[in-house]
């Protein structure tokens, strides 16, 4: 929507401007690489990683930087309400282990950074729901309930696995473009967001998958909607007959 390209000198100072301005003494990033990101190879996610680390230790705020992949979408879910209740569910202690395995790694380094490493693991305060006790009292705090129901599509489109098999690729860039298309985001600055467009997917890569069974699922408010974001995942799973290795999630640490 707003033209923007894939320059490292105009993200990283749009970045950095930022959190050097809200007076932050610690900051750890994560700059994700692959076919859902800006930066679809390592050199240049490397690069930027590198840039916005230099910016904020010049600016006097302890910078690190961590990339994590993301050829295949993190999580279970896209779209606004669907990511929300999956983040509130990791919060609760659940959630899925991609989004769990990421999210500690950053904690961590940011506990590092801050100077609190001595303290509880953020692992541990994940799984035993401490987190959700905590974003139930900040939500609270600014006026919100954190007990608000979110809103469910009217119009939910299963596509089944086309292959029994083990899920060797599912490409970020193309569920990110269904969600898009089913209504997750905007074309145009005055084009309204749906909370309830998305999509969800119930394996990830490297799981069995069985011919027929629900593989996608599709969120939307307008069933019009739903025969673009089918196009745009025509080609985005791949299912061999064996098990692939699965790409690490944390590719590097980038820090000086």
């Amino acid at each position: 929507m707003t033209g923007t390209v894939e320059s490292i000198p105009l993200i990283a100072s749009s970045i950095m401007s930022k959190k050097i301005a809200e007076g932050t003494s610690a900051l750890v990033l994560d700059v994700k690489v692959g076919s859902g990101a800006f930066m679809t190879a390592q050199a240049p996610a490397r690069e930027l990683a590198e840039t916005m680390v230099t910016l904020g230790d010049a600016a006097g705020v302890r910078t690190e930087a961590l990339l994590t992949g993301m050829d295949t979408p993190l999580g279970r879910t896209a779209g606004n309400a669907l990511e929300v209740d999956e983040a509130v569910a990791a919060l609760r202690g659940g959630g899925p282990a991609d989004l769990v395995e990421v999210t500690v790694a950053l904690a961590r380094r940011m506990l590092t950074l801050a100077g609190l490493a001595g303290g509880p693991d953020p692992a541990d305060v994940l799984a035993a729901g401490r987190a959700h006790d905590v974003w139930q009292r900040m939500v609270t705090a600014q006026g919100g309930d954190p007990d608000a129901p979110l809103p469910v599509a009217r119009h939910v489109e299963t596509l089944p696995a086309p292959a029994t098999g083990f899920l060797r690729r599912l490409d970020a860039r193309a569920v990110g473009l269904a969600a898009w298309r089913l209504g997750a985001g905007r074309a145009r600055q005055d084009d309204e967001v749906s909370a309830v467009a998305g999509v969800r997917w119930f394996a990830g890569p490297g799981e069995r998958v069985v011919a027929g069974a629900p593989l996608l699922e599709l969120h939307t408010d307008d069933p019009a909607r739903l025969a673009t974001a089918r196009a745009a995942l025509a080609d985005a799973v791949e299912i061999a007959d064996t098990p692939q290795s699965v790409q690490p999630l944390v590719l590097a640490h980038v820090h000086l």
